[in-house]
């Protein structure tokens, strides 16, 4: 395969869609999120049988279980990417929004009017739901998308492929509306992220080297994700159940995902009250425990953790543990060493609150709750085409606003400037 020449392709489809989507109205767009669903559900052991491929490939090539579990599809996955359509479907549609209406001492009138970013590359790893959640976003916010799954999904990927192309025949709309990448070779990845002609944002979803490679050689502009070293601080004045609860649900409910807890903080105050009743709990999960050197004073059978325990973004059955003397040092623990992800506080002082989630600089700070919310299906946005880590144009779980930009609209009556 000649892949520049296939990517020009793309690319010129994508631009051409791009406007097709742009002046779509909100029941076409509907009507193709729902296509879609009803393919997916009518070919969903396609689509089960192409993910069992990638799953043995899998598994033959070394991949760790935290990224199997990513890989893995089954009924209750396949329906959860329908019902995300069918939230999708069910949102406004943010396209042609007019906002800050005012008139001039001229006598223009002017707004601000929402639209399309319009071309949209996504880059992802691993999770072939990705394919269906980024697909539904990008159609209901009026924006052609190329997507290029990794080289461990692409059976899954095509499959879904399969399912979307279906989707927007049944819908009216162009097949070019919804690309997916059909080969594995890296140079694809290449030219995607350098067609500034074609495609106006990139969007990188995977490990950290990933999303460095994407930012550093890309010339279309970033929305990025970068890993989610996420925090749970446990404050002098936390309710000790929901103090458990919420730490364990945050690091054991699933491993291999970005909003799960990675470092649990604890005051020095309910250090001994707290922590060996959410140990127990680990030790049953079988969740290996390091901790600092007050933390394995309180639970001798945990190990120490070294200095880059309080960076890392495990994507696993690991947890780093701090006692810390109070708020003041959690807030700088995580300023220091966050990825500004996802932080919660545990408390039941308001004030205190109020304090985390002010001076916390991350994209999503929570008060008694698990971390594992920061997600976009969670919010209310039906999906999510990733979680931003930026802070310019778009921060936390990207949604239909985040997939679209505003203009300037002016409404004269003949009037010119003076």
């Amino acid at each position: 395969m000649d892949i520049k020449a296939y990517m020009q392709s793309v690319g010129i489809g994508a631009r051409d869609a791009s406007r097709a989507l742009a002046r779509a109205s909100s029941a076409v767009k509907n009507n193709a999120l729902m296509a879609i669903a009803n393919q997916l559900d009518v070919n969903r052991n396609a689509v089960l049988t192409a993910n069992q491929v990638d799953m043995e490939n899998g598994r033959n090539n070394g991949l760790n279980e935290a990224l199997l579990d990513r890989l893995a599809l089954d009924d209750g996955r396949i329906n959860g990417m329908i019902e995300g359509l069918h939230q999708v479907s069910e949102l406004p549609d943010p396209v042609g929004e007019l906002t800050d209406l005012g008139t001039r001492p001229s006598g223009i009138k002017l707004a601000k009017m929402r639209v399309p970013l319009g071309v949209i590359g996504i880059i992802y790893e691993s999770r072939p739901n990705v394919t269906i959640d980024a697909a539904s976003l990008c159609l209901k916010s009026g924006n052609a998308t190329v997507l290029r799954g990794g080289s461990e999904s692409i059976e899954s990927n095509q499959a879904i492929a399969n399912c979307i192309k279906l989707g927007l025949a049944d819908a009216g709309l162009p097949e070019s509306a919804v690309q997916v990448i059909s080969t594995t070779d890296r140079a694809a990845v290449g030219e995607l992220i350098t067609m500034a002609e074609y495609v106006d944002v990139i969007v990188p979803r995977g490990g950290k080297g990933l999303i460095e490679r994407i930012s550093a050689d890309a010339r279309v502009p970033v929305i990025k994700h970068l890993d989610g070293n996420c925090h749970v601080y446990i404050d002098d004045n936390a309710d000790i159940d929901k103090a458990v609860a919420i730490a364990v649900n945050a690091k054991t409910h699933r491993y291999g995902v970005c909003n799960a807890m990675e470092s649990l903080l604890v005051a020095e105050s309910m250090a001994e009250k707290v922590l060996p009743l959410i140990v127990d709990i680990y030790a049953a999960k079988q969740v290996d425990m390091r901790g600092c050197a007050r933390s394995c004073e309180i639970l001798p059978s945990i190990s120490v953790a070294s200095e880059s325990d309080w960076s890392e973004e495990y994507l696993a059955p690991i947890v780093a543990i701090k006692v810390v003397a109070g708020i003041d040092a959690a807030i700088e623990h995580i300023n220091t060493y966050s990825s500004q992800h996802t932080e919660s506080i545990v408390t039941e002082d308001h004030e205190r609150g109020q304090r985390f989630i002010a001076e916390v600089d991350s994209s999503s700070v929570m008060i008694n709750a698990s971390t594992r919310f920061a997600d976009g299906f969670e919010y209310g946005l039906g999906a999510e085409i990733g979680i931003s880590t930026d802070k310019i144009h778009a921060r936390g779980p990207v949604g239909l606003e985040g997939l679209t930009s505003q203009k300037w609209v002016v409404f004269g009556d003949g009037q010119i400037r003076q």
